[in-house]
């Protein structure tokens, strides 16, 4: 048994699966594809799910996988224990139906004893108590003593899942030693104590639960087993958890460079060192596969790993940004299995850094506002943080809960989840009402249809077509009727209305009977549902007459150009931008295309430029657009992108625009791309951190708007009095420099204005005991008024003035003070805050000079006529 280096363990195992006819792929995403019931993948098992069901077809009934995995149900352990992480690796092989119990435990023990050359007597499998065929496998086929088979409980050793494919398994446990065991002469598997751990499980799935209890054998059974990786690499390299591991320990090291701290030199100090090696390995594989941090979703879980990594460096003394510099160490260590890492370095660099300065900007405040609740807290005896203050930690400051949780419960404190919950679902529901309802289908809508007589669409090919009503919901009440009131929903057995689905609005058009006639206002789809959303105009349509629907062709046309320019426009950023670049959401309508995709800043006029360009090249290439269905495996081969986390069905719809765009997608699209017109982008901006949205047009739209700019550079040029549209930068340059003169001339007759009126002001001061105070209403810009100010107070030390700013209503009040007046405890903010009671409003400044605003004009004369008793209160 040889020192084996993590990165050789996996390439064995997979090499060692290879020759058992086995296919070896490597890792699938954190991202789950079309499983929308995982928000990440944990389990190397997970992305197989679906060949495991049945719902698709194998790409070969034996696989092998090392799977990238990502737990956070136990992150508040991460670090405090040496066993706990969020980032992990699962080797595992797979039959679907082929090969079961004699190969599987077989070939791992061939794999552990021969290959690994780890010492039979130190493995020790472990048997459902019933399951004897397993059991007869281990003693009689591959050998094993009959005293190191130990046969375990339903708990330990069967597998089950509520109804559905279950089965028991058989696990292989590795013996650690003595040292690590209770002392106990019954110690073996099953022991709590930490001598027998577990590297390898072997799941056999060949029953069928009914959900009571009752078990009936599968007609294919399969195999699904399991092994982390870390785990087997703690086994060959003879260290005692995950983190002494060669990768880690190498990622551990460069963090310890970066803190001037060694790793086992501090208890306390091992903690944050073991947070930030396992949170900067999850983020760096996260961002890889497209994730970034947001507040929801697989976001949230980044920023929340990214920011309890960005804290330890804080608590280990680390100044400034580092976690980025740490991604390299990460993409080294896991070179050339995961290449992608390097590949994309650069992105997941700057994704950190960026994370990092919007922490670091916010953090300290955060971290103030926190300490002081906590202080508030034990002062007043409570136990726990108030609900809506952990929500502002949140949503002002960036604190995810988790973060806050922790830092609490350091200090002995709890927090109000209750309380908080209810701040963050107020707030969603504020949200949720801003962007409306548009459903249009809801469960009192499907227990009035039967679900399970699909729509024909036919609009792919035709925007009319007759069909039968076989169904028609009145608007109000949402009942069944044969004749229809002012407003419904009719639901027909064809249509060649687009159902609003995938970024796409639905179509609108008309639907004409024999007797009677609607205009559709809008189109909803729902489990191959179509519902037309309709307004009555003559008539009246009843359940089983044959109608003819008819789309707004016009509308149809343009949408389906936006369509098609958004595919363009995808495929356009990738190539200048970087394949990075995600879909985030999209939406078309016959108006305008947005586009939202993830991307790490915004994007310059030079590469929305380039993006633009490429486009109508593609344009004016005249490129056919080919549409097909096949498999969800074949289009992935044919390098069609699908969005991550949308479920597709075995048969999905590929759009394909030449070699340079091929999308999954099921809208509506023009035949060829010069149909598209011209295509021109209005606009760039920010819709969350990380995500970027471009709106563009096309088409006749996109001739309008060149139009509408077109007219306005005819107006400039006639107010500019420019002869040509390149006059105009001059023509404007001219006229600013006029007016930057104008506004220096008004403002030298202002300051002269101000002086003379100052010399009245000066020689009508009031004397109180020694200190002049002097007053003046002006209709003088405020920049004059204090202008005015700094001189009287540099002329005249013994002198207090106030000053006002009559503007468009809006009065403003300016006091000075000299420095034998500062030298008597008068100050100026002092004197304006006793003014702002007879005047309102309030302000501030220095004490030497301070400006106000006020709300009562007309109360400045009893203001003024106040000052001089207000000074002599002060005195």
């Amino acid at each position: 048994m040889e020192w084996t280096s993590l990165n050789d363990l996996r390439e064995k195992f997979l090499k060692f699966f290879e020759s058992k006819d086995h296919l070896a792929r490597k890792s699938y995403s954190l991202v789950p594809e079309s499983d929308k019931s995982l928000l990440l993948i944990v389990a190397g098992m997970a992305p197989l799910k679906k060949y495991f069901t049945g719902e698709e077809e194998p790409p070969r009934r034996r696989m092998a996988t090392c799977q990238k995995c990502i737990r956070t149900n136990d992150i508040e352990h991460v670090g405090f224990t040496a066993r706990h992480g969020t980032f992990f690796e699962m080797l595992g092989n797979f039959s679907f139906g082929d090969y079961f119990k004699p190969e599987a435990l077989k070939w791992a023990w061939e794999f552990l004893t021969e290959v690994l050359e780890i010492p039979a007597d130190l493995l020790w499998p472990s048997v459902y108590e019933q399951d004897d065929e397993a059991y007869r496998i281990w003693r009689d086929e591959i050998g094993v003593k009959e005293e190191h088979i130990v046969r375990l409980g339903k708990a330990d050793n069967f597998w089950e899942h509520g109804s559905g494919p279950c089965g028991p398994c058989s696990e292989i446990y590795f013996d650690r030693g003595e040292k690590y065991g209770c002392g106990s002469p019954d110690c073996r598997p099953g022991c709590d104590c930490d001598r027998y751990m577990e590297i390898w499980n072997n799941v056999f799935s060949q029953f069928n639960n009914d959900g009571a209890g009752n078990y009936t054998e599968l007609a294919s059974k399969n195999i699904d087993t399991g092994m982390g990786l870390e785990r087997l690499a703690c086994v060959m390299q003879g260290v005692d958890n995950m983190f002494e591991v060669d990768t880690i320990q190498n990622i551990i090291k460069a963090i310890s460079d970066k803190a001037g701290i060694a790793y086992k030199s501090n208890a306390k100090s091992d903690v944050s060192l073991r947070i930030i090696a396992d949170h900067s390995r999850a983020s760096a594989f996260l961002i890889a596969d497209g994730v970034m941090p947001s507040n929801e979703g697989r976001g949230y879980v980044l920023r929340r790993l990214m920011r309890r990594a960005l804290r330890h460096g804080r608590i280990l003394g680390i100044k400034g940004a580092f976690l980025y510099e740490i991604m390299a160490v990460v993409a080294k260590e896991n070179y050339p299995a995961y290449t992608e890492l390097t590949e994309k370095l650069d992105y997941i660099q700057k994704i950190v850094r960026m994370e990092e300065e919007r922490f670091n900007a916010t953090v300290e405040a955060g971290m103030n506002l926190l300490d002081k609740l906590m202080a508030q807290a034990k002062e007043t005896g409570k136990t726990e943080l108030d609900g809506a203050d952990v929500f502002k930690l949140s949503d002002t400051y960036g604190f995810p809960i988790d973060l806050t949780r922790e830092i609490a419960e350091e200090n002995g404190l709890g927090i109000d989840e209750k309380g908080f919950e209810e701040n963050l679902t107020a707030q969603k529901q504020r949200a949720r009402a801003a962007r409306g309802n548009i459903s249009g289908w809801d469960d009192s809508m499907k227990s009035l249809v039967d679900t399970s007589v699909k729509t024909v669409f036919t609009g792919y090919t035709e925007t009319v077509t007759e069909a039968k009503i076989v169904a028609i919901i009145d608007g109000e009440t949402d009942a069944l009727c044969d004749i229809t009131g002012e407003n419904a929903v009719i639901i027909t057995d064809a249509t060649p209305f687009y159902g609003e689905g995938g970024g796409q609005v639905g179509d609108i058009g008309e639907i004409v009977g024999a007797n009677g006639k609607a205009t559709v206002t809008d189109t909803k789809k729902n489990d191959g549902i179509y519902m037309h959303i309709c307004k009555v105009e003559s008539g009246s349509l009843s359940v089983g007459d044959t109608v003819t629907l008819r789309v707004d062709g016009a509308r149809r046309a343009a949408i389906m150009r936006n369509h098609s320019s958004v595919h363009l426009l995808d495929a356009a950023l990738r190539e200048v931008l970087g394949d990075h670049i995600r879909q985030a959401g999209s939406y078309v309508d016959e108006k305008e295309a947005r586009f939202d995709f993830t991307h790490f800043s915004a994007v310059t006029p030079d590469e929305l430029a380039k993006v633009e360009l490429l486009v109508n090249e593609k344009i004016l290439e005249g490129i056919t657009v080919d549409t097909f269905e096949t498999d969800i495996e074949s289009a992935r081969k044919s390098g069609a992108i699908a969005l991550f986390g949308e479920k597709y069905g075995k048969v999905v719809r590929v759009v394909k625009m030449g070699d340079f765009s091929a999308e999954l997608c099921g809208g509506t699209h023009v035949d060829n791309t010069a149909k598209v017109g011209l295509f021109k982008i209005v606009s760039e901006s920010s819709v969350a951190a990380g995500t970027r949205r471009i709106t563009a047009i096309t088409g006749l739209n996109a001739y309008a708007y060149l139009g509408r700019r077109e007219a306005l550079i005819a107006s400039a040029m006639r107010l500019t009095k420019a002869g040509t549209p390149d006059d105009i930068p001059a023509k404007i340059t001219s006229l600013s420099d006029d007016l930057k003169a104008c506004k220096r001339e008004l403002e030298s007759a202002s300051a002269k204005l101000a002086s003379a009126k100052a010399e009245a002001m000066i020689s009508s001061a009031v004397n109180v005991d020694g200190v002049r105070v002097a007053t003046m209403a002006t209709e003088l810009p405020v920049a004059a008024v204090r202008s005015l100010g700094d001189d009287i107070k540099s002329k005249y030390a013994d002198m207090i003035a106030v000053v006002s700013s009559l503007v468009d209503g809006k009065l403003t009040l300016a006091c000075v003070c000299g420095k034998d007046v500062l030298a008597r405890g008068i100050k100026a903010p002092a004197v304006l805050k006793e003014l702002s009671k007879i005047v309102g409003g309030g302000g501030g400044g220095r004490p030497d000079s301070a400006t106000a605003g006020a709300k009562k004009p007309e109360m400045l004369s009893e203001a003024f006529s106040a000052l001089p008793g207000i000074v002599k209160a002060m005195l």
